[in-house]
């Protein structure tokens, strides 16, 4: 390997990058497949294992809390480094603690660490993404990004297949429980070495302000509803391709399921790895919209593979190939899109804006599957991997679309404001506010009637799908205002 791409890790920060995004990754195994395959050794129920996979909505919900961390600041190492040095040391106590329990005998007090400790990796999460955000230049965030993938995925590999090795065979569930808890010292200590982002620009001075200001700063943007879109649609293929290529494998063309796990899970992570590294060493070059879009189309092309796979003979060599291009590509457009998440926030509230825009992200992997599995059977393996490559073509309309702003504020820090059509943008944020009280409402009901209590349960689908068409209805026509607008401002 050239030194050139070696240059990728000698930058400043490449270290303590690595180590916080292996300890990002560490705790999200350990509270959902690790912990449900210590549940199963143990003998506990499947319904019961089921449940606990509720503990993983911390994840999808860190940005409710995300404005604490932008408005208050610790008595220690600042804003940003005493709230991660906080939700280290609750980590490594609740990680401890899951391994002084057993499943059989102590289900309850373990649920409650098992949430505690996503709550807690939740929040390192919020800081982490913060603190990079701030302290990484422009030209730096692709290679950063890389960097941090690269740590996060070799955490998952020790916290999800190394852990459950060293349990089988040699330490048990507790002691492993432990080595893990010792294993995030390591990101205590870059935590420690860390410097603290200086705090050029005002942070928030009120609860309400850092709730508030995120939003009304991000909507007052000239490309805000195109951003919004071009989040949820940029992994979209991705994501489609994704959803069932352990089923397609197994049950599509007939592979058995040990070649599958060994090839989807060890080389299609390698080949994530290689990806974003690869990916960030082109974007010390590239421009963050020419990356994005080299990525975004190798991405859709990626997909084929499948396709290929679909309707020709069965062979392993065939096989790896597709899942290591399809992972490849996916890492490098993994390094880009997060180099994206970065460039798109304020300084001022980045904690809160990055965990809304990871948060709406992660919105095309939660509900693809359904959608998956219907495509399937309605056009067969073939049709519904051309369909994934189809669907990441509205994500790179929408990518071309905003290029000039992306490369405004790439190049001077600051963002456009919208002029145009301001009673139009209000009905949008209307719609959009409106779906999401709506499935608000209707996550808490559905909290409830999970817990056994049966409250409106004949409103659920009607709440659901009326949240999302208000919500969808919004962003589409906040995104045709942005597209009209910036043409009108940036003619062809």
């Amino acid at each position: 390997m050239s030194s050139h791409y070696l240059r990728i890790f000698t930058q400043r920060n490449a270290a303590l990058l690595l180590l916080l995004g292996f300890a990002s990754g560490l705790p999200l195994a350990l509270t959902s497949g690790t912990l449900q395959a210590w549940m199963t050794v143990e003998g506990v129920d499947l319904k019961t294992i089921g449940f606990f996979s509720l503990v993983g909505q911390a994840y999808v919900f860190k940005f409710l809390w995300s404005p604490m961390m932008d408005r208050y600041t610790p008595p220690f190492l600042g804003r940003r480094r005493g709230w991660l040095l906080i939700s280290q040391l609750l980590l490594v106590g609740g990680i401890a603690l899951m391994g002084t329990l057993e499943p059989a005998r102590n289900l309850t007090l373990l649920a409650a660490l098992a949430v505690l400790v996503a709550f807690c990796s939740a929040s390192q999460d919020i800081v982490f993404d913060a603190w990079k955000t701030d302290v990484l230049p422009a030209e730096e965030r692709g290679s950063g990004a890389a960097i941090t993938v690269l740590g996060y995925r070799l955490a998952m590999l020790v916290s999800g297949g190394l852990a459950l090795w060293l349990a089988d065979r040699y330490l048990g569930w507790q002691a492993t429980y432990w080595l893990m808890a010792l294993m995030m010292v390591p990101g205590i200590i870059a935590t420690l070495l860390a410097q603290e982002p200086t705090d050029v620009v005002a942070r928030p001075h009120s609860l309400e302000e850092a709730v508030m200001a995120p939003l009304r700063d991000f909507f007052s943007r000239n490309n805000a509803w195109i951003i919004l879109a071009l989040i949820v649609l940029y992994k979209l293929g991705d994501a489609f391709a994704a959803s069932l290529t352990t089923t397609f494998l197994i049950r599509g063309v007939g592979f058995n399921a040990g070649d599958v796990g060994l090839v989807n899970k060890t080389l299609g992570l390698l080949a994530t790895i290689i990806g974003a590294l690869y990916g960030g060493v082109l974007m010390q070059r590239l421009t963050l919209f020419r990356a994005l879009m080299l990525f975004g189309v190798l991405q859709a092309i990626s997909n084929l593979g499948y396709l290929l796979l679909s309707i020709s003979d069965k062979h392993l060599l065939s096989m790896a190939s597709a899942v290591f291009v399809e992972n490849l590509c996916g890492g490098m457009g993994t390094a880009a899109f997060v180099a994206l998440l970065m460039t798109l926030c304020n300084r001022s509230f980045s904690a809160t804006q990055f965990a809304l825009l990871s948060a709406l992200s992660a919105v095309g992997r939660v509900y693809v599957g359904p959608a998956a599995g219907w495509l399937v059977e309605l056009w067969g393996w073939p049709g519904f991997y051309a369909f994934s490559v189809v669907v990441a073509l509205p994500g790179l309309f929408l990518l071309a679309a905003c290029k000039h702003t992306l490369s405004y504020t790439q190049e001077n820090g600051t963002f456009l404001p919208r002029t145009l059509w301001p009673g139009g943008y209000r009905w949008a944020l209307r719609l959009l506010s409106a779906g999401c009280l709506l499935l608000a409402v209707w996550l808490v009901i559905f909290g409830v009637n999970a817990s056994g209590w049966q409250l409106l349960p004949h409103a659920l689908s009607g709440l659901f799908e009326a949240g999302m068409i208000f919500l969808v209805t919004g962003i589409v026509f906040g995104t045709v205002l942005d597209y009209f607008a910036l043409r009108k401002a940036h003619p062809l």
